[in-house]
């Protein structure tokens, strides 16, 4: 007897949080060739079952002599009812004699079996077209027979077979009937991608079939040909996600399907295909309906394709999908590309009656009037071809039909006004791109341009139409047309000439200097957008040359860095590098800047007013619109980066020395750069001129000299190092005794000196990896190498300040000296006398008072010999008075203070047995999914709440909340599979303490709270009774046992309550009888923590569980439990969790006014940045303080200790 066959969808190994899904089901049970497994049952969709009621019959696509109905767009029109459904028992094909339960649907089209009436995805799906006869073999059997197997069911009676088969010979014929009259339909012409592909688990592959809004899965080519195929994917519910190499996850509410293809290239074309299926299924085909029921707007405007889904909407023609990729690389300055089906936003009315009153046919009138047969574009043309002709037809009009009136503006305008007052919208289009401002001056001061005289004459269309061509950038003239140059001016050429010199051109980067001997003389002539190279002034056929439009990126070399005095390297879109040189400055500027007049666009022009380094365009992705990346220009000028991006009008500067982070992501060659409240990912779309930007970029970002100001900078003006090493030692050593005078380890003190001015914002210290004494000589001798110093020029007036003798007018006089000091000196003092404030503060633990203070930083900020005790009288004067010569709010350095005194006890308590990341209390929390383009790194205040964190984080990514949007910050457990809202109330820093190495926060939006927070509302009672499934890990060796029993639970404002015997429910019912029944076990509500999920290797019974954690309030005695509940609903879940979480917080779930909590939530922080820091100190070693107290004996400022 042959062995049963199944089809098993693979285990999905990634961890899913209360999912609704079954990671054991079988796919198909009657497969012919795969490995034979244990059945095991189990509902794909439990709390879904109603979906699989209403689902319509599935279309699947065939060829051969079967036709089936095409799949339709519109699910809710194609609803087929069923005709009879029920449980019949299945025998597999190999003649097994174990029959096989399965739910049976019959419709006019289609006879379905599944696991249970509640699946949605079928076993397998048979065409009633296909089914040739039904047959009865024996008690209660009967066979369905079809053009290549034949199925084999058996009712529970004779009476039910006859009724199936009855039902099943009626069907049939009408279906065959219907059949005979299409016979034309061949869905292979229609499918856009099928082929074979592995679903992880199996041996064999399957034929899949991607099909307009659905995929199809198949046994083989025959079952595909002949109809008869597994089940039916609706993508509007779907999402594709690649994961390797060849793999990638098709992933729906009720299932993941993980295919493998043959190849990688393979693969990329499923997943576009999917995705496109994707963007089908989400489609709306009400603007493209409207527009096509204009017969020319049935075509391409420039291909002539069928039924386009493109536009451009100030051109005022459609196009096709492939076109469309060529339209946007006109840039929007040109072609305003929109979607028919996607952008339905866009598509107002005025604007859809805009294009059905000129269409395709009317447009091409003007755009396509001169068009020779051999330059025109067909169906099958190239992506070259297409590029060349519509760049042809809209960025130069070669072929429009040109105006009258073209070239003499003032009639142009005066045309255009009188014309707008009418509906003739063809002419207002030729006078627009013929020339005509669209925002000329009417000469009536009532309606002073063109627009308002559309708007007063009620001609909507002509509006809509200047609207969107307010910034068009006019076609540029390839013709001869007489020009009146009193009234109109063309734009100016810029044309150049002289003589370069230059190397062959190169397709890698520059890496070692060139002598002048590489270079050879060059005559160069750069007019109208070409740049072209002779061998003399004197030939008139060109070497060699470049179109200005092919140029990507113009770099202007630092002086001599190759054998000419000045040189500047060309970067071309072809992948080549254009070495030019000469000895003559004021030459080179020319050349430089009208070449970079000849390749950047009017909407960047602002750039070429920069003294710039390297200037060019780039691809990038901005905040969190990640999925398509953006055309920008941008502008390197030492170290700041100035931007023009596609979406803004005007220059945007980011100071590289700010910068938060700059990394680069090699796999994928992307420039990341992060700064306060945005991230900026430049792409490589080219090789070669990326890498030379990401070296421009990194070395700009760099410590550019030995003065403060030019250092890597934080975003409050304070030097990296200065900042970083503040932090560590204020995390770790302000408690150490003897700390900033006690001495390192010389060696690790300069290799750590020499990491921060090599590059400061990649040096992270680390508790473990470097030591506090090391880190605080790194500051010192910071300080004291640094060029000018701290206190500048005017440090002699700091120094003879100390001679007055009255207080207050000292006083007065640090204050003007500071409010003099540079922008980046004055950050810098004032971050380092904080930090010398709260040093002095904890004397009591740490030994060094405001005296021991003033003679480590006297000399050491003054950068004398330690002779001049005026130093350290200076900086005694500075830490004492430090409030009121800084203006100091001392509510803030209150809190600060407190924060440190609590952060000390904490410490204490916790004992972690591992630090942080880095000086800064710095915490990686991830937003909505964890991967690394999602982490934000933030400092978390021993008060900070989770709303408070919350807001951090969405002010940073700059995402607007709106009113229905619950963001909220979840502890997540990998290990566990668990996860937990915290309250907006809670503070994250203990939480943060707790977290394990599989565990982070996770910042998301809280989907069910809207729900929850109804059910609260609607809630009578606080407490909550009744079943759920019971299991217990034991606390030895934290070893479960035993499987989920039913118990009654209680859960009252007080505590938790199990019950075993559940006999008599009514009296459990009665809210005086629970008080009399004894539980079996009873837990405090304030000790526990229910966190959403449950590990997967206990085999919940069900999909919608609860981890509970109990932990006694008692110190002496800790007692952790942890068990699991298990809701037959998502809804009985989530009642017992929002009623878990009201009772725990007072009934205060969610706050009553969440965007105005918003502002309330964010604290101020001090002056210079530390207020908000998390302290986290440690103590050092008595014996190191021994050691060291006899280098400070010779002193020479020691006799000056009673000062």
């Amino acid at each position: 007897m042959a062995n049963k066959m199944s089809l098993m969808v693979p285990k999905v190994m990634k961890p899913r949080y209360s999912s609704i899904c079954s990671d054991e089901e079988l796919l198909d049970d009657d497969s012919e060739c795969y490995e034979s497994i244990a059945e095991k049952r189990g509902s794909w969709s439990e709390d879904f079952g109603s979906i699989s009621s209403c689902q319509n019959s599935i279309y699947l696509p065939v060829t051969g002599h079967v036709s089936v109905p095409l799949p339709q767009e519109d699910l809710g029109s194609t609803l087929t009812p069923v005709i009879k459904m029920g449980w019949l028992y299945k025998n597999p094909p190999q003649g097994s004699l174990i029959y096989q339960r399965r739910w049976v649907k019959l419709d006019a089209e289609y006879l379905r079996y599944f696991d249970t009436e509640k699946d949605v995805y079928s076993k397998r799906i048979i065409p009633t077209a296909s089914i040739t006869g039904m047959v009865n073999v024996g008690d209660q059997k009967f066979e369905v027979v079809t053009h290549n197997r034949t199925f084999l069911f058996r009712a529970e009676s004779d009476a039910e077979r006859s009724e199936w088969v009855t039902v099943l010979k009626n069907c049939t014929g009408a279906s065959r009937t219907q059949a005979g009259l299409d016979l034309t339909f061949n869905p292979s012409t229609t499918s856009e991608m099928r082929g074979y592909l592995e679903l992880r688990g199996l041996r064999s592959k399957l034929y899949t079939v991607v099909c307009g809004d659905k995929v199809y899965l198949y046994k083989n080519t025959e079952d595909y040909r002949l109809g008869i195929g597994i089940t039916s994917i609706d993508m509007n519910v779907g999402n594709v996600k690649e994961v390797d190499r060849r793999a990638f996850d098709l992933t729906t509410p009720y299932r993941i399907f993980s295919f493998i293809s043959d190849t990688e290239q393979l693969k990329e074309q499923w997943v576009e295909a999917m995705r496109d299926s994707i963007a089908e299924a989400l489609s709306n085909f009400e603007v493209a309906e409207q527009l096509w029921s204009l017969p020319a707007n049935q075509i391409c405007a420039d291909c002539g394709t069928a039924k386009p889904e493109w536009a451009a909407i100030n051109l005022c023609v459609v196009f096709c999908k492939r076109c469309a990729g060529e339209h946007r690389g006109l840039g929007p300055s040109i072609s305003k590309v929109r979607s028919l089906k996607m952008d339905k936003k866009v598509w107002t009315e005025d604007l859809i009656q805009l294009f059905l009153a000129l269409g395709n046919e009317r447009a091409n009138q003007f755009w396509a009037a001169n068009v020779p047969p051999s330059e025109a574009l067909a169906v099958d043309s190239s992506s070259e071809e297409r590029r060349r002709f519509i760049t042809a037809k809209y960025r130069e009009g070669k072929y429009r039909r040109y105006h009258p009136l073209f070239g003499n503006q003032r009639e142009l305008n005066n045309a255009l006004c009188i014309n707008v007052q009418s509906n003739d919208v063809c002419e207002t289009l030729a006078l627009v791109f013929c020339g005509a401002d669209v925002n000329c001056d009417t000469g009536d001061p009532d309606l002073p341009s063109p627009v308002t005289l559309a708007q007063y004459h009620g001609q909507n269309p002509q509006v809509e139409l200047l609207t969107q061509n307010r910034n068009t950038e006019l076609p540029r003239s390839e013709v001869e047309v007489a020009i009146d140059t009193v009234h109109y001016m063309a734009p100016p050429s810029i044309t150049h000439n002289g003589f370069l010199f230059k190397t062959a051109s190169m397709a890698r980067p520059i890496t070692e200097k060139k002598s002048k001997e590489e270079f050879s003389r060059r005559w160069c002539v750069l007019n109208d957008g070409h740049f072209s190279y002779y061998e003399s002034d004197k030939n008139a056929t060109p070497n060699g040359g470049l179109k200005m439009r092919e140029i990507v990126c113009l770099a202007v070399n630092p002086a001599e860095a190759h054998g000419f005095d000045c040189t500047f390297e060309l970067y071309s879109d072809s992948e080549r590098l254009y070495l030019f040189g000469t000895d003559n400055p004021e030459a080179a500027h020319e050349w430089v800047k009208s070449i970079a007049r000849s390749f950047i666009p009017v909407a960047a022009e602002v750039l070429l007013l920069k003294d710039f380094e390297r200037i060019g365009r780039l691809r990038y992705k901005d905040g969190l619109n990640l999925e398509t990346s953006r055309l920008g220009w941008f502008c390197l000028v030492g170290s700041s980066l100035h931007i023009c991006l596609e979406e803004h009008n005007r220059d945007e500067t980011i100071d590289l020395q700010k910068l938060l982070e700059l990394s680069i992501q090699p796999e994928n060659d992307v420039l990341v750069l992060v700064e306060r409240g945005r991230t900026l990912y430049i792409e490589g779309e080219r090789k070669l001129d990326f890498q030379g930007w990401a070296s421009a970029i990194q070395r700009a970002a760099g410590s550019s000299g030995d003065t403060l100001s030019l250092q890597q900078l934080t975003e409050a003006d304070i030097p990296v190092i200065v900042e970083r090493c503040i932090h560590f030692t204020t995390q770790y050593g302000l408690i150490s005794e003897g700390i900033y005078r006690k001495s390192g380890v010389n060696s690790r003190i300069a290799a750590l000196l020499e990491d921060f001015r090599r590059d400061a914002r990649c040096v992270w210290l680390k508790e473990g990896e470097h030591q506090v004494d090391d880190v605080s000589n790194v500051l010192k001798r910071f300080f004291r190498d640094i060029e000018e110093g701290l206190f500048g020029q005017q440090s002699h007036n700091w120094l003879t300040t100390t001679a007055i003798s009255d207080e207050s007018s000292r006083m007065s006089q640090y204050h003007v000296l500071f409010s003099n000091l540079p922008r980046v000196n004055q950050a810098t003092l004032r971050a380092l006398v904080n930090h010398l404030y709260c040093v002095q503060r904890f004397s009591d633990l740490n030994q060094m008072n405001l005296h021991n203070l003033a003679i480590v930083f006297g000399p050491t900020l003054f950068q004398t010999d330690g002779k001049d005790y005026n130093a350290g009288r200076v900086i005694e004067d500075l830490i004492q008075h430090y409030v009121t010569i800084f203006d100091v709010n001392e509510q803030q350095l209150k809190r600060q203070l407190d924060e440190i005194t609590y952060i000390i006890k904490l410490r204490e308590n916790l004992n972690p047995k591992a630090g942080p990341a880095s000086g800064d209390f710095i915490c990686t929390v991830y937003l909505e999914e964890k991967k690394e383009t999602a982490e934000q790194h933030v400092k978390i205040p021993a008060t900070m709440t989770a709303a408070e964190l919350t807001f951090e984080i969405l002010d940073r990514r700059k995402i607007s909340v709106r009113e229905k949007d619950y963001w909220c910050c979840f502890e997540v457990h990998e290990k566990e599979e668990i996860e937990r809202p915290l309250h907006y109330q809670e503070r994250v820093l203990p939480i943060v303490h707790s977290l394990r190495t599989d565990s982070y926060l996770l910042l998301k939006k809280h989907f069910s709270m809207e729900a929850m927070l109804v059910y609260l509302a609607s809630k009578v009672e606080v407490s909550k009774h009744g079943m759920m499934k019971f299991k217990e890990e034991r606390n030895l060796l934290g070893l479960s046992t035993g499987s989920f029993h039913d118990r009654y639970f209680i859960l009252t404002t007080a505590s938790l309550r199990l019950y075993k015997d559940v006999r008599n429910l009514q009296k459990l019912h009665n809210s005086e009888l629970q008080c009399s029944n004894r539980p079996e076990r009873e837990w405090s509500v304030k000790c526990l923590k229910v966190y959403h999920g449950i590990k997967k290797k206990l085999r919940p019974p069900t999909c919608w569980g609860l981890t509970v954690i109990y932990e006694s309030e008692k110190h002496e005695k800790q007692d952790r439990q942890q068990w699991y509940l298990c809701c037959d609903t998502q809804t009985e879940m989530r009642e017992w969790f929002a009623t878990f979480l009201s009772i725990q917080n007072g009934g205060h779930v969610w706050p009553t006014e969440w965007l105005k909590s918003r502002t309330v939530s964010r604290s101020t922080p001090l002056d210079a940045r530390f207020g908000n820091v998390s302290l986290i100190p440690l103590r050092g070693s008595e014996n190191e303080m021994r050691n060291s107290v006899a280098a400070f004996t010779a002193d020479p400022l020691a006799l000056f200790r009673d000062v």
